[in-house]
């Protein structure tokens, strides 16, 4: 039979709805379609094109999507099954479908086949992860609205399918597509698929709720038409007033699912069915008349306010405009009364895609360019975008990749082979040595993609490199990959420390190690006694270099050598501030650098690794392209500079008069009790007026507490009153002021 009179009902649809152009590109893809689609055939026998033309007709009838998306319907299956059977056909058919039926068409098609090709699999703890996948494929708002077409068909005609196949795609349609249509406001769609999945994953109570609502069913109606007749009565003596009514039965899934949830029989649900007045009426005038209509009905019954839904005012999130209220109409019964406008009511049927049909634009001039403009004016507009509504978030970096047996993964966009082994197992990514991506060999740095099948390749001889914070982005792989360094890092130290003893012991240098190591961490220019060890076991120094330098600086030598370069420094120095003094004689100098004053534009700042504040005692150090950087008497880095720069060493005092917000950080230590950290919070803010930027308090495990409060203070002499007062709360052991 030729396809287009085979497929007449959807034709004549178009034609009645839509543009001649439209008609034409429904006719020519019909041509197409059935040309290539011949041979391939479904379970029952039927050619796979009458699945694909169904689609197209829910796509057009029931979605109110516009040409492009009907013909892709049409077209999608060529391209999903060239995928599968025929590779080196896809470029050459991908390229015939541009051709004759426009860029916009073939980029719904890729991108329904992209969610075909997801292997989804059956796990209530990974739907979540799944339908965030689903809709990440979804850059085109159509092709998610398609696809959820192309799934109801698939459930109207799941009596045709295997029995394997029927639970797992009942299964997909209740946990992942139908979440999706509720999200989306196709609210009509979501219930027949939750309805028709029901119907196979438990179909005994199916069978007797659907038993029990046709036995209801003649005296629903006798009660539903006494319910309603002091309503109409009062409805119809508001001038001008245009509205129907019609009744709407729960869905059998919603009846099941409040039987299980509260534990209760059919008869205990008492909301079986629920009345919509539906007003026809002009935009404007919508919210006024929804609300006459809802006093006529609250003076007619009682209302229940707890079941007063008010979604004219504030809409939901995916557009769904309607008010609700729960009425008494005595003996222990209660009716939903649903208020809403044929805009409000034909957007709760159909969504989003709906609301075109209110923006005064004639569907079938407008081109498939134009329609999608209006669609993303409208999600615009409710401020949520399609991906934004479904919690999925493709476009603030999110990626979705599979283990070969199906699992899926969530991981940052830019994450890497190593990510995903880390994310698997801590195990798996400490010893991964590479992977396969898609059966291709890659290596460990190998960025991923959204729908990758990533296996991981992995050595017993393989250990965590530091090199490997250079391209890991995620924060468990980075954190596990830390531990380890830091691990190994100790235990280098204490290999380090041992080959050093027993070396110190060889050269008969008896010196307490620790002394020694602090002299070599100054020689060495490393700022802790691990890293002076860790040299050591990586054979980074040698030994004999170690010895040389132990045994200059027992005998003074050393000593002596820095005191002749010191003192050569300070000759140079001398010289210098003289020769600065004859060439600037009238500029006034003063002996030391006035911290908050601006003299000659000098630039300075204040040291990190101390935090001075106004009071400490402090000195400037100038720096090579820094400026001149503050420190306290005090600092770590003091001595150091004092005994190797000498020569970059200057006095400085603060001005007395000097005002401005310094930060300190005060430790605690104490007993680990409740409300201790509260008591010096309140010390901090009431007590001292203090401001605090920044507070971490953590238990030992020992009976102890350890933290550190950060404040800005104006002065030391603040610092030292804080101090005083935490130390003084019972509990407290120790306060005192750290450098960072």
């Amino acid at each position: 039979m030729d396809a287009l009179q085979k497929y007449n009902s959807l034709r004549r649809y178009m034609a009645e709805n839509y543009s001649e152009a439209t008609q034409q590109s429904v006719d020519k893809a019909l041509v197409w379609a059935a040309e290539r689609m011949s041979k391939y055939m479904r379970y029952d026998g039927t050619p796979m094109l009458d699945h694909d033309v169904a689609v197209a007709e829910i796509v057009a009838r029931e979605i109110g999507l516009g040409r492009n998306s009907t013909v892709a319907s049409i077209l999608h299956d060529v391209l999903r099954i060239a995928n599968k059977e025929r590779p080196e056909q896809v470029d050459s058919l991908s390229r015939e479908i541009r051709e004759q039926f426009g860029e916009p068409v073939l980029g719904i098609i890729v991108g329904l086949c992209k969610i075909s090709n997801i292997k989804l699999k059956v796990s209530k703890e990974q739907a979540n992860d799944f339908r965030d996948m689903i809709v990440s494929y979804s850059e085109d708002p159509r092709v998610i609205l398609i696809k959820l077409a192309d799934r109801l068909e698939v459930m109207r005609e799941l009596g045709i399918f295997p029995p394997e196949k029927r639970r797992k795609k009942s299964w997909e349609s209740m946990n992942l597509y139908a979440p999706i249509a509720h999200k989306l406001g196709l609210y009509a769609l979501k219930s027949e698929l939750e309805d028709l999945a029901l119907k196979w994953l438990e179909p005994k109570d199916y069978e007797y709720i659907c038993r029990r609502l046709e036995e209801t069913e003649s005296e629903r109606k006798t009660f539903i038409a006494r319910f309603l007749v002091p309503i109409e009565e009062r409805l119809k003596s508001i001038p001008n007033l245009h509205y129907h009514i019609k009744s709407r039965t729960k869905s059998v899934y919603s009846i099941w699912n409040k039987m299980r949830k509260q534990g209760v029989p059919f008869e205990g649900v008492y909301d079986i069915f629920a009345l919509r007045v539906i007003i026809d009426c002009e935009k404007e005038l919508e919210k006024q008349l929804c609300w006459t209509v809802y006093s006529v009905v609250s003076d007619c019954y009682t209302p229940n306010p707890k079941r007063m839904r008010d979604w004219v005012t504030i809409p939901k999130s995916n557009g769904y405009e309607s008010l609700h209220t729960t009425v008494s109409a005595g003996e222990g019964r209660w009716v939903e009364i649903q208020i809403r406008t044929e805009r409000m009511d034909a957007v709760a049927e159909r969504g989003i895609a709906a609301h075109w049909r209110y923006k005064g634009v004639n569907q079938g001039a407008q081109t498939s360019e134009q329609w999608l403009s209006r669609l993303r004016e409208v999600l615009e507009e409710t401020t949520h975008s399609l991906t934004q509504r479904f919690e999925a978030k493709p476009t603030t970096g999110e990626i979705f990749v599979f283990t070969p047996n199906g699992d899926i993964r969530k991981l940052p966009e830019g994450a890497t082979v190593l990510d995903f082994a880390f994310d698997i197992h801590t195990n798996l990514g400490s010893t991964c040595t590479g992977g396969r991506v898609n059966n291709r060999a890659v290596p460990i740095r190998e960025v991923l993609h959204n729908g990758d099948i990533v296996e991981v390749m992995t050595q017993k001889n393989q250990v965590p490199k530091a090199d490997w914070l250079s391209f890991c982005v995620t924060s468990k792989a980075r954190g596990r990959i830390k531990s380890f360094l830091r691990a190994e890092q100790m235990k280098h130290a204490r290999i380090g420390r041992e080959e050093l003893e027993r070396k110190m012991k060889n050269w008969k240098i008896n010196v307490p190690i620790d002394e020694a190591v602090a002299y070599l961490g100054k020689v060495l220019k490393v700022r802790t006694g691990r890293e002076v060890y860790s040299m050591i076991a990586e054979q980074k120094i040698d030994f004999l270099y170690i010895k040389d330098i132990l045994q200059q600086w027992i005998s003074g030598e050393a000593e002596e050598q820095r005191r002749v370069a010191a003192a050569e420094a300070e000759r140079k120095k001398e010289e210098t501030k003289a020769q600065q003094m004859d060439d600037t004689p009238s500029q006034r100098r003063s002996d030391a650098l006035v911290i908050d004053e601006k003299i000659n534009n000098i630039e300075y700042k204040l040291a990190k690794c101390c935090n001075p504040i106004k009071g400490d005692d402090i000195f400037g150090f100038v720096t090579i392209s820094s400026g001149i950087t503050i420190h306290r008497m005090d600092c770590p880095n003091a001595a150091r500079l004092r005994e190797n720069y000498p020569y970059r060493v200057m006095e400085a005092r603060w001005r007395s008069n000097a005002d401005g917000s310094f930060r300190a950080t005060i430790a605690v230590t104490g007993a680990d009790m409740p409300g201790l950290a509260n008591q010096i919070t309140e010390i901090v803010t009431r007590e001292m007026k203090l401001n605090i930027r920044g507070l971490n308090f953590s238990s030992r495990g020992d009976g102890t507490m350890y933290g550190t409060i950060s404040v800005e203070v104006s002065s030391a002499t603040v610092v030292d009153m804080l101090i005083h007062s935490i130390q003084r709360i019972r509990g407290v052991q120790r306060a005192y002021r750290v450098n960072n």
